[in-house]
């Protein structure tokens, strides 16, 4: 009976240790004496992790593409030569060099580097999500490390337990005072708890194995997990409307939907202003050598130096942006509605936490002074 009483009360305490394991609120009672601490396992994360190096080259690619929108327009020159020598015209000759230089007019340039800035401020918003996630994962597999180290401290002591009882039936049986189906009942559970306990081993491993690879450890390094799970006191724990706000206005993935939406705008607004014509400005110098061979006098040469001005402009009569402007427009109503599908997202997933946090609170509190209580006493009263 004692076998079973107590591994009804296993499976009570370890369904509340994994409650705990999923809420962030519930943190590892640190000890400065062992290392590594699940702090020192976040920072190793954060700067070794493989994936999020790779997202962070992102934010380089935006800075870069930044400094490309601010670069003004090239000027272009060109040549020209003709010649007569080879149309049997030996003294007709024309040399030509023209400068031109585009302008952007309509704060086109601006509009640009508006977009990029946006860009950057989006892909930053975009890493320190991975950020947070990669932290949040980090912590949730070291916790579930933990729990696994505690279930198997719990099954290696249950199995103590049985082996204790089972020597007390074996006397029990020999005079006549237990029947040996309780004796082969014991047995059985015993071979279940080893069952159990290997169970547990490769989960440990497993769970050991993954937190190496995201903190990016080699396989082979240990690590040592000397720590235990406490928890928060619960008039620690702001209110749900206060979680909530500080969600909607601290949660990364959120910054970075509306920043999405800013991009979108800023792509529409440069969008219009690429309806407006842009200039180009051109001057150019020739030279012209000519001759009039039949005349009253005899030959004549003449030689001109010509200096042109010019202006050109393109006139947006068919192409005005009209799709791109429709589908920027589009894209800041889609952006729009991602941004309130996840702020009601947000406030769910939060008022969701919250209750379970709540909810894992009081069973550990009727499991600390009820169900260990109990079991004490009922123990001693056994023995």
């Amino acid at each position: 009976m004692i076998c079973i009483f107590y591994r009804d009360l296993t499976v009570y305490f370890l369904k509340l240790i994994f409650l705990l394991t999923i809420f962030p609120n519930f943190v590892i009672a640190q000890n400065n004496s062992l290392t590594p601490s699940v702090n020192q396992l976040v920072e190793k994360a954060l700067a070794s992790n493989g994936e999020l190096i790779a997202f962070r080259l992102d934010i380089e690619r935006a800075k870069a593409r930044l400094k490309q929108a601010g670069l003004r327009l090239n000027p272009s020159i060109d040549f020209e030569h003709s010649t007569g020598k080879l149309t049997n015209t030996q003294n007709e000759s024309n040399t030509s060099v023209g400068f031109s230089l585009p302008i952007k007019l309509g704060g086109k340039r601006q509009r640009r580097i508006d977009l990029a800035q946006a860009e950057i401020n989006f892909t930053e918003m975009v890493v320190a999500d991975k950020e947070r996630r990669l932290a949040n994962e980090v912590r949730a597999i070291y916790t579930e490390v933990l729990a696994a180290m505690r279930e198997l401290e719990i099954t290696n002591n249950l199995s103590n337990l049985d082996a204790q009882t089972t020597q007390i039936v074996e006397v029990r049986v020999k005079e006549g005072d237990a029947a040996p189906l309780e004796m082969n009942l014991l047995k059985v559970e015993v071979e279940r708890l080893k069952s159990r306990r290997i169970l547990i081993e490769g989960r440990l491993q497993a769970a050991t194995l993954r937190l190496k690879n995201i903190i990016g450890l080699p396989i082979d390094e240990q690590i040592v997990f000397e720590q235990e799970l406490t928890k928060t006191a619960a008039s620690t724990i702001p209110s749900l409307s206060d979680l909530i706000q500080v969600a909607l206005q601290t949660r990364p993935d959120l910054k970075a939907i509306r920043l999405e939406e800013e991009i979108a705008k800023a792509g529409l607004r440069l969008a219009k202003t690429q309806v407006i014509p842009d200039l180009t400005l051109s001057t150019r110098y020739s030279r012209e050598n000519s001759s009039f061979d039949t005349t009253p006098v005899g030959a004549i040469f003449d030689k001109d130096n010509l200096f042109t001005f010019g202006v050109s402009i393109n006139l947006p009569i068919f192409n005005r942006n009209q799709g791109i402007q429709a589908e920027t427009s589009i894209s800041i109503t889609q952006a729009q509605r991602r941004r309130e599908f996840l702020e009601q997202l947000v406030k769910t997933e939060v008022t969701t936490t919250y209750t379970r946090f709540i909810t894992a609170q009081n069973a550990s509190t009727n499991f600390e002074q009820g169900v260990i209580n109990s079991s004490t006493n009922n123990l001693r009263i056994f023995r």
